[in-house]
């Protein structure tokens, strides 16, 4: 029964109390994150492959 209750508080709160962002902004913020997460994901990929290709290098250089 606590959980039933504690489910129907949290959908009153969030009916009553949350103040909801306009949807063109929240439109608008999920293409800014998407663009990032996009651009980050590129630069971690970037620098993983750098660092594999760099490792490759000295580990050849050092087996030889």
């Amino acid at each position: 029964m606590k959980v039933i209750n504690y489910i129907s508080e949290a959908f009153r709160e969030l009916k009553s109390n949350v103040t909801w962002s306009p949807w063109s902004e929240v439109q608008r913020l999920t293409i800014i994150v998407a663009v990032f997460t996009v651009v980050l994901s590129l630069a971690t990929w970037g620098v993983d492959s750098s660092f594999s290709e760099l490792l490759g290098v000295f580990y050849n250089w050092v087996k030889n």
